[in-house]
């Protein structure tokens, strides 16, 4: 890698079932997509993840902490089963190198990373039981498999607390009590969300895999 090249990694997402969603849910699933881009910013040192609408329902981030991949994809995840059940994304994900700065719309960037992970969601969607697929080595890809598992199964209530956990680990942890302060919700109850949905597994996971000098 050059002086001019570094390493980042791309998500591509299709939103499932856009056309039953109807053209105002598809428009609030995207309000969530920015929302939960711009905050991931702070993860990569503010570095901006150029959100951008792409091929009609879909869109696509550019991240500059590669190590956070999954976590980000977990992320959008939550943010949009969060508004409710029948809010989701396929998802392909890649990593490769770019030279020289990105630019806001990644619709014009031409670097084979993006066109990977165009690639990776398309295959994504073709399977019959995964929405998150990462083209990586065999242990990143076993490791998607059962991280997108394990998601796949919040209900809208466990995704919003799950969304504010995940949000904060990497920046400011949040306690469960404070945690209910801002949900509206009791202590107890954001306890029980987040047992239910797996989310010290899931955490413990991400945690192990961003400290992987090869994720």
């Amino acid at each position: 890698m050059s002086d001019q090249t570094r390493k980042i990694a791309v998500l591509t997402g299709d939103l499932v079932n856009s056309t039953g969603l109807g053209p105002e849910k598809v428009e609030r699933a995207f309000m969530a997509l920015e929302d939960c881009a711009e905050m991931q910013a702070e993860w990569m040192g503010g570095q901006s993840l150029h959100f951008t609408r792409h091929r009609g329902d879909g869109w696509q981030v550019a991240l500059a902490e590669p190590k956070y991949a999954l976590r980000s994809a977990l992320c959008f995840r939550a943010a949009l089963r969060a508004l409710g059940e029948e809010f989701d994304s396929y998802i392909g994900i890649t990593q490769g190198e770019v030279e020289g700065e990105i630019g806001t719309d990644l619709n014009e960037q031409t670097d084979k990373v993006f066109a990977k992970s165009g690639l990776m969601l398309d295959s994504t969607k073709g399977s019959k039981t995964e929405k998150i697929g990462y083209l990586h080595s065999g242990t990143m890809v076993a490791a998607t498999i059962l991280l997108d598992y394990l998601s796949s199964q919040w209900s809208p209530t466990q995704a919003e607390t799950v969304l504010l956990f995940i949000e904060r680990e990497r920046t400011k942890p949040i306690t469960q009590s404070e945690a209910g302060k801002i949900l509206g919700k009791s202590r107890q109850s954001v306890a029980k969300s987040l047992e239910a949905s797996h989310f010290r597994i899931i955490s413990d996971a991400l945690l192990n895999i961003e400290v992987d000098t090869n994720a």
